[in-house]
């Protein structure tokens, strides 16, 4: 069945199908390696470079609005495009998508951990993609700089933005917030530094996407719509957890779970890198669901499997069920775990775009609101650094040295622990997107293939 948006108005004229758009959603999720600076490259360069379907304006203004909520901004990205494109459904698609690979593989890998102990093969296995995505990150520094650092003011942002998050570990919210003010207070004061990036904000822009820049009918702020879409997705979030705190209570492993991975839903600012500490702290030293070496083993099965880096949580789920099974086999009662931390963790993901999104994506021709955006758009490429270089010291070094002297609080690479494997590969990867501008997936597939290869000569 070749479902289509609705053929009246300004969205239904893009033309895509939504039997193509599961094609392309699904070559997304099956890419959304790295973590969400990869993720977001991703999805820039297959939506916006290569399938033309939104514009890089529109692309950076559904990004601003998904850095500034709770929860992992790439996977809301995907379902704001997706719900652009084909209404709910197709942000259903877009979401559900996302997630899909993370889920399969964390599920599988976690079988494999819980009943053998570790998962080194198949870490092993991942080396080398962990190279390539750390040049597929960089080249999305690049290219999504070149577009939103048009001028001194929006460069000197986004070097604040990264030395604040790097180096000071200024809260993310902070940053985004600071940046939304300075960018609010620029445009209403008529500089020209603040005015929108992208296409069709003004003066005839060419519109260089199928969507284009009109709003599609289905993008209608409706206040009533949103109470009832509201309604729905805050029961489909919560009533599983009531219902499990009323059958069982408190002490039970299933009703922590769904608590305490709620209450995380909630505070996720700033992607997984800013709460992973706190849920590590917590799941090992309170909760004791893991132990601290297997909290690491599963962080580093969420950042070699395809999508966000917050999949860990699944795992976290997993273990906490299978050490506390009840009356279940262990196997059972760690499958329903680790499903259970993944669906209070996501669906209040749906909630924010649902609801929001048509609010938003109204107001893109506020003149306050749009220069606020852009100078987000300048500190979120500071970001996008940060988490960049956050990868790359824990892709090509084997040790790092917090440094925390006040106010100084960033890790610092231990130059000898350098992997020099994982640095030869990583040049090799940045060389081949650079100078010779091969496709992505083949620097993905050359990468995984030499990973292997390594292995097997025994040089890692």
């Amino acid at each position: 069945m070749d479902v289509r948006a609705d053929q009246t108005g300004a969205g239904a004229g893009h033309g895509i199908s939504f039997n193509e758009a599961f094609r392309v959603w699904l070559r997304v999720a099956c890419l959304s390696f790295g973590g969400p600076a990869g993720q977001i490259a991703v999805m820039h360069r297959i939506l916006v470079e290569e399938k033309k379907w939104i514009s890089e304006g529109r692309f950076l203004h559904a990004l601003n609005y998904c850095m500034l909520l709770p929860g992992p901004e790439a996977q809301q990205l995907a379902t704001y495009v997706g719900w652009l494109m084909h209404r709910t459904a197709g942000g259903l698609m877009a979401g559900g998508l996302f997630i899909l690979p993370g889920i399969i593989a964390i599920m599988g890998l976690s079988y494999i951990y819980a009943a053998f102990g570790n998962v080194s093969f198949v870490e092993a296995l991942f080396f080398g993609l962990k190279a390539a995505v750390l040049a597929i990150v960089v080249e999305a520094v690049v290219r999504v700089g070149k577009r939103a650092l048009k001028n001194r003011i929006m460069i000197a942002l986004a070097g604040i933005a990264f030395v604040a998050i790097f180096f000071f570990a200024v809260p993310f919210p902070i940053i985004i917030i600071a940046a939304g003010l300075i960018g609010y207070a620029g445009a209403r004061s008529g500089r020209p530094e603040f005015a929108p990036t992208g296409h069709g904000h003004g003066g005839g822009a060419a519109i260089d996407s199928m969507l284009g820049e009109a709003v599609p009918d289905h993008v209608r702020p409706d206040t009533a719509r949103a109470i009832r879409v509201g309604a729905l997705w805050l029961a489909l979030w919560l009533v599983p957890v009531i219902a499990l705190l009323m059958a069982f209570g408190q002490a039970n492993v299933f009703s922590q779970i769904a608590l305490f991975f709620s209450k995380m839903a909630l505070v996720t600012f700033g992607g997984a890198y800013a709460v992973l500490a706190y849920v590590a702290q917590q799941a090992v030293e309170h909760y004791h669901w893991l132990k601290p070496h297997e909290m690491l083993d599963g962080l580093g099965m969420a950042e070699t499997t395809p999508g966000p880096l917050i999949m860990v949580l699944q795992f976290v789920g997993f273990m906490a069920a299978y050490r506390d099974p009840g009356g279940l086999s262990p196997m059972l009662a760690a499958t329903y775990g680790g499903l259970l931390a993944t669906w209070v963790t996501f669906t209040p993901c749906f909630l924010w775009i649902f609801v929001g999104a048509p609010y938003i994506e109204r107001l893109r021709g506020n003149t306050g609101l749009a220069g606020a955006l852009s100078a987000i758009t300048a500190a979120v490429v500071g970001v996008i650094l940060n988490l960049s270089i956050w990868f790359a010291l824990h892709t090509l070094f084997r040790e790092t040295v917090p440094v925390h002297a006040f106010p100084l609080n960033f890790d610092m690479p231990v130059l000898r622990s350098v992997d020099v494997p994982a640095l030869v590969l990583a040049i090799a990867a940045a060389t081949a997107i650079f100078r010779f501008k091969l496709g992505m997936l083949t620097v993905l597939a050359g990468s995984c293939a030499a990973g292997v290869a390594l292995r097997l000569a025994g040089v890692i």
